[in-house]
């Protein structure tokens, strides 16, 4: 079953430090959001095995333990892991890249989004890799689809393909309420959290927080810090 993935620690060990780490970056963003409803959340990262995906479907879980109804969307199409996480369907006639090619008005969800062992989450999985999943994403009909899957969740949350390279998650962080972006201490360099930051800057989008991923513990241990935005800009600014 999903809910045994080494993965989805927060359901397999509720008590753990990362757990409680996840709870603690979903209070923080509530407290960071009092003014906003807020609909849409996406999670990147500057390359890849930053473990966004990881902490994208941790911080889903959150939410639902919260009672709240999630949609999580893996619009990582080119290297998407959702699927694997909560261990459902990716088949080539559904997913996120066939829904946003084929939306019309009114149509069924039903063979594109499917349930998780969790009643609060359905997932959206990446479905067949397209040739163009920029200008995919990008499209109109892209907008379509999250207009009218907002109506039908509480809240949607978006595993978004790194920034460095790409430009998925700049178009996705166009109609999200909150972009976040995931680092790893034993991975990420500075340099390309900067260059993510630049990035952002350049195409006038925020970051709202950054998650600092497997900070090491004692042993083989590991948790998740959240630096919000305005941290991370003040922090730059004394360095």
């Amino acid at each position: 079953m999903a809910r045994k993935s080494k993965d989805l620690i927060i359901t397999k060990n509720p008590k753990s430090l990362f757990a409680e780490s996840i709870r603690s970056i979903r209070t923080n963003l509530a407290f960071a959001s009092l003014d906003k409803d807020v609909k849409i959340i996406i999670n990147t990262s500057p390359e890849a095995g930053d473990g966004k995906s990881f902490i994208t479907a941790n911080l889903a879980i959150a939410y639902a333990q919260e009672g709240k109804k999630v949609l999580l969307i893996d619009a990582d199409l080119r290297r998407g892991r959702q699927h694997e996480i909560f261990e459902v369907m990716n088949v080539t006639s559904g997913g996120y890249s066939n829904l946003m090619l084929n939306y019309r008005d009114g149509m069924s969800f039903e063979e594109y989004i499917f349930p998780t062992f969790d009643k609060n989450i359905d997932i959206l999985p990446t479905g067949p890799t397209p040739p163009n999943p920029v200008e995919l994403i990008g499209s109109r009909n892209n907008k379509r689809v999250i207009d009218a899957l907002k109506r039908s969740y509480d809240l949607i949350i978006m595993d978004c393909a790194p920034v460095i390279g790409l430009s998925d998650a700049l178009i996705l962080a166009t109609i999200s309420d909150i972009n976040l972006v995931t680092i790893s201490s034993r991975k990420t360099k500075m340099e390309s959290l900067e260059r993510v930051k630049k990035i952002f800057d350049q195409n006038n989008l925020k970051i709202d927080g950054v998650i600092f991923n497997k900070a090491q513990m004692t042993g083989n241990s590991y948790y998740s810090y959240y630096y919000s935005g305005d941290y991370y800009g003040e922090s730059k600014k004394s360095s």
